[in-house]
């Protein structure tokens, strides 16, 4: 899950770990920001989306009082020059299961951190997040979701919505506690994996497996900072031809990296991860991401592709930015958010270096590829997983004052902003949750088609996508399972990858985050993001909620005309 979203709600950290700052600019120019760098490739601008919504009548917002959205309605943001407002589209026909190709795989997901529990059994080392919630008092990765002994309630629950796939992930330091092959290999690591993957084959749900989902052993942190040193590379490298060599067989969607962006600019910036404080910390441990990744992927097309006949890819961010007017500079500013965000790796994995606005900006602290890393980087890649949840309108900070950032990093001279003229760019979720989950599907459309114009039109899976509710352990049963807006975000998102596979987007899948209740990154066990309803007062047991009963009507196709409700606020249970 995007982490950015919902740090909020680790009260104790968030002031010190998210504070914005103030930056000194009036000594930069233009002529220097934007002047060529030695050895930068300037690329030609992208296509522009020329995406417009169709005007309607009557404003709508989803969740708002009054009026319930329809299954066929989705909520899109209408720039109209000066403002912008919210608006549920009415569309002539539903969102249906026979509206995506058969072979397109629907899922939900998790990690191996948030889910597994038994951190200290069954041979498994530390990893970085296990010494970071005792820090903070957290309750730890010992309980999760405990899904090490009850890996196949987990196969089950996939299997009753009539799920493809289950995206998750493999402990890296439960097969190499010590973080490398040189500290030995955790036999009864590899055989729990290979119990749980034939679980899953066992029940018709393919496995889409994370190398790396945020939890670095210790170890590697201790001995040299992780991701900061390129020694990572290489042991990277070795714990991946670990997993192919014993899990090929059985496992054929790898994912290198999950959300390699928040990982390097949260773990070493803002220090919620693996601890780092200089400027340039975040762009070293990408650049190594992004090394690690291509020597992975290398490896596996080299070595075990033609035999296993799998398919290698990583899973970014795909948060959107929307000019927070119509001005030329603010559609300047969003351009830069987006090279910012989603260009920081997909340059790179397409045209063997970072984006030109990237080079000019942050010049000498964003490091320089090889000749042989540039080769080795471009192209290494069958797949883009996009991680999506929100959306920001980028306004643009002049180069030449001082100003309090609110942007991830300070080179980006942008203001990312959640409402204009006091209207939020959408709804947050009614149940609570979260302060920055702001829903805003259209922004899941237009990403996907700006990337499928800008890099090449590559396989893309939506690997993320949900929507929290805030834990509430007072509430009755009855009441925690009726998630009326989950299935009404499911619905709306799965409208946007219709109309971005109208637009020729290449899309192959949905994962909903999260197959059921866990704990999560920066919020602990504060929030809701499953299917599954998670007791984690009575060991955890698992209870299908609303959204888990509709999913099973919905994917079965030959049910959809009766089981598919007009107005989705008035869906009853579904056995």
């Amino acid at each position: 899950m995007a982490l950015q979203l919902r740090v909020s709600s680790l009260t104790k950290t968030t002031p010190s770990l998210l504070s914005s700052h103030n930056h000194n600019q009036s000594s930069i120019s233009k002529a220097f920001l934007l002047s060529e760098s030695p050895g930068v490739r300037k690329f030609a601008s992208p296509t522009k989306s020329s995406i417009r919504s169709r005007q309607i009548t009557t404003t709508r917002c989803l969740f708002g009082k009054g009026v319930v959205p329809a299954a066929n309605d989705v909520v899109e943001g209408v720039i109209d020059g000066v403002t912008t407002s919210i608006r549920s589209i009415s569309q002539p026909d539903r969102v249906k299961r026979d509206d995506f190709p058969l072979d397109f795989k629907f899922g939900a997901s998790t990690s191996a951190l948030q889910t597994e529990g038994s951190g200290s059994e069954g041979g498994r080392g530390p990893s970085t997040w296990d010494s970071f919630l005792q820090d903070f008092s957290v309750e730890g990765t010992e309980m999760a979701t405990n899904s090490y002994h009850k890996y196949k309630d987990d196969a089950k629950a996939l299997k009753e919505m009539g799920m493809d796939a289950y995206r998750m992930s493999i402990s890296w330091s439960r097969l190499l506690p010590k973080g490398s092959l040189s500290g030995g290999i955790n036999q009864e690591g590899i055989d729990f994996y290979n119990k749980f993957f034939q679980e899953l084959l066992d029940n018709g749900i393919e496995p889409f497996v994370t190398l790396f989902h945020f939890d670095l052993p210790t170890a590697l942190q201790t001995q040299y900072r992780g991701f900061l040193d390129k020694k990572i590379v290489d042991d990277f490298k070795d714990f991946a031809d670990l997993c192919f060599k014993n899990f090929g067989d059985k496992v054929k969607h790898w994912t290198t990296i999950n959300e390699p962006q928040l990982f390097a600019m949260y773990g070493y910036r803002v220090s919620l991860f693996p601890t780092g404080d200089k400027v340039n910390d975040p762009y070293d441990a990408a650049h190594n991401i992004i090394l690690s990744h291509a020597a992975a992927a290398k490896l596996y097309k080299q070595k075990y592709q033609a035999a296993q006949g799998g398919e290698i890819g990583i899973s970014i961010v795909g948060q959107w930015f929307v000019p927070h007017s119509d001005s030329s500079r603010d559609k300047e500013a969003a351009e830069r958010a987006n090279d910012f965000m989603v260009g920081w790796f997909m340059e790179p994995l397409v045209y063997g270096d970072y984006p030109f606005i990237m080079r000019a900006l942050v010049r000498d602290n964003l490091p320089m590829f090889t000749d042989k890393q540039r080769e080795m980087v471009k192209g290494s890649y069958d797949f883009i997983g996009v991680n999506y949840y929100t959306a920001r309108y980028a306004k643009d900070i002049p180069f030449t004052r001082e100003h309090k950032f609110t942007s991830t990093d300070k080179y980006q001279f942008v203001e990312q902003k959640e409402e204009k003229n006091g209207v939020p760019i959408g709804p947050l979720p009614p149940a609570g949750g979260s302060e920055s989950i702001y829903i805003y599907p259209a922004g899941l459309r237009d990403v996907l088609v700006y990337m499928k114009e800008r890099y090449e039109n590559p396989k893309f899976y939506v690997t993320e996508n949900g929507i929290p509710e805030r834990r509430d352990d007072s509430q009755p049963m009855e009441k925690a399972l009726e998630d009326n807006h989950r299935i009404e975000v499911i619905l709306s998102h799965l409208y946007a990858v219709r109309e971005a596979m109208k637009k020729g987007v290449n899309m192959k899948g949905f994962f909903i985050w999260a197959l059921l209740d866990c704990m999560e990154m920066g919020s602990a066990y504060n929030v809701r993001f499953g299917l599954y309803y998670t007791d984690y007062k009575n060991d955890c047991k698992r209870y299908p909620k609303k959204s888990a009963k509709w999913l099973h009507s919905y994917l079965k196709t030959d049910r959809l005309p009766q089981e598919q409700p007009n107005e989705v606020g008035k869906l009853q249970i579904m056995h």
